[in-house]
């Protein structure tokens, strides 16, 4: 746990451990404080509640939810807090992560959770930047430091790729 985090980052198994790492090194590398804690939905309701309930007052502003297969942990969560949450439904079972992504979902009116990709771990630490850089100068600039760095890279692929398959003088065109 870092010195006063903003964003709590819940899983609900130890299973989801390496796809959550994904989220956990995108908020390293933006600076942003983070906590990361083990809570199932439905092994240890009480917990899930309880963490939900005292994270505002912790100083948590955004919280990323990681589960599986019932993947019930983010609408869980935000059930007991008005803090934004977002899900990350993690590919498990006989459905490969289908079944985490509808129940991530599939909220009902008024109890959103914003949902990521299928073990889309890194893009729900970008947007949890995203919605602490509306308060968080710094964390915005990380955030357009990163988008223009992306930006330079894909700019240096293009030329590349476009050196190699350019057509040559003498060769027909398609």
């Amino acid at each position: 746990m870092q010195d006063n985090p903003i964003v709590g980052i819940v899983m609900g198994s130890e299973n989801d451990s390496p796809i959550v790492e994904k989220a956990v090194s995108v908020l390293k590398e933006l600076g942003v404080p983070f906590e990361v804690t083990l809570s199932s939905a439905h092994r240890m309701p009480e917990k899930t509640a309880s963490y939900a309930k005292s994270a505002r007052q912790r100083g948590i502003e955004v919280i990323i939810a990681a589960a599986g297969m019932a993947a019930h942990l983010a609408g869980a969560i935000a059930a007991n807090t008005t803090l934004p949450v977002i899900g990350i439904p993690i590919k498990s079972g006989e459905l490969n992560g289908l079944d985490a992504l509808y129940s991530t979902v599939q909220m009902p009116t008024g109890v959103p959770v914003a949902t990521v990709a299928i073990n889309g771990a890194a893009n729900a630490a970008y947007l949890a930047a995203s919605i602490l850089s509306i308060k968080h100068p710094e964390i915005l600039d990380k955030l357009k430091d990163y988008r223009e760095n992306t930006r330079k890279s894909l700019v240096e692929k293009s030329n590349i790729l476009y050196r190699r398959f350019s057509i040559r003088e003498g060769e027909k065109k398609l």
